[in-house]
């Protein structure tokens, strides 16, 4: 093993075994969030429906339609939710450059008031207060993320949230009507691909998140499960009462 004898190789080597992921590109929630209702509320939607005893036909038609109308609906939704917090963030900004502008000397001292109470000697946390308030957006920037807990830079994308979100929506509600597509006449294949995928899709969250696969896998294929069992219950009762 070589040794490391001087500080810039030192550094180089902190670097490579100590780097985090991305956790702010506004992707990973609507997407896992998006598969998991996909194939959720489509495979409950389509037992509840076969519960009543339907034809195969209508049963497709049923898992196509939801698939079209809840990813549309995931991605408008995402796309209105992610565009208002960042407009809500983009308003709180130009509170804080117009503050930065009309009152440049109060927030200077707010910021050195803000690192002498993390322990810096008053002296220095005015002297690095001053320096990093010279470049107005670097201030804005330090500014945000010290009183609003926010990155600038780092914004979810509006675009991005929803287009992962009615990515994942489909490829999740496509799962359970996959089987009727090639030619399944019964229920059970969709119930069994939709839940292998629900396990697949908790296993694989537990990757990005750090949790244990097969807990994540089997919580998801549970709370799936449950939902599909509780509408065909449901379904046959309803399709029992209108015949």
């Amino acid at each position: 093993m070589p040794v490391i004898d001087n500080a810039a190789a030192l550094h180089e080597a902190h670097r490579d075994n100590h780097t985090h992921r991305d956790v702010n590109g506004g992707w990973l929630r609507p997407a896992v969030f998006g598969a998991m209702d996909g194939l959720v509320s489509n495979l409950a939607l389509m037992t509840g429906v076969a519960g009543g005893s339907v034809s195969q036909q209508v049963i497709i038609l049923t898992g196509l339609a939801g698939l079209a109308a809840g990813a549309f609906s995931m991605a408008a939704g995402e796309y209105v939710s992610v565009a208002s917090q960042r407009d809500l963030v983009q308003a709180e900004l130009d509170v804080e450059r117009r503050e930065l502008r009309k009152h440049p000397k109060d927030e200077l001292n707010e910021l050195a008031a803000l690192y002498e109470s993390r322990g810096v000697e008053p002296k220095l946390a005015r002297e690095v207060a001053r320096q990093l308030s010279k470049d107005p957006e670097q201030a804005l920037e330090i500014h945000a993320r010290e009183e609003l807990g926010i990155d600038p830079g780092e914004l979810p994308s509006p675009l991005l949230a929803a287009g992962s979100s009615f990515g994942a929506f489909a490829l999740g509600a496509i799962l359970p009507v996959l089987p009727y597509l090639l030619g399944a006449s019964a229920l059970w294949p969709a119930v069994l691909v939709a839940l292998t995928g629900l396990f697949v899709c908790g296993a694989v969250v537990a990757r990005v998140t750090a949790r244990t696969w097969w807990y994540s896998g089997l919580r998801q294929l549970a709370l799936g499960g449950a939902a599909a069992g509780v509408t065909y219950v449901l379904g046959t009762a309803f399709g029992a009462a209108l015949g």
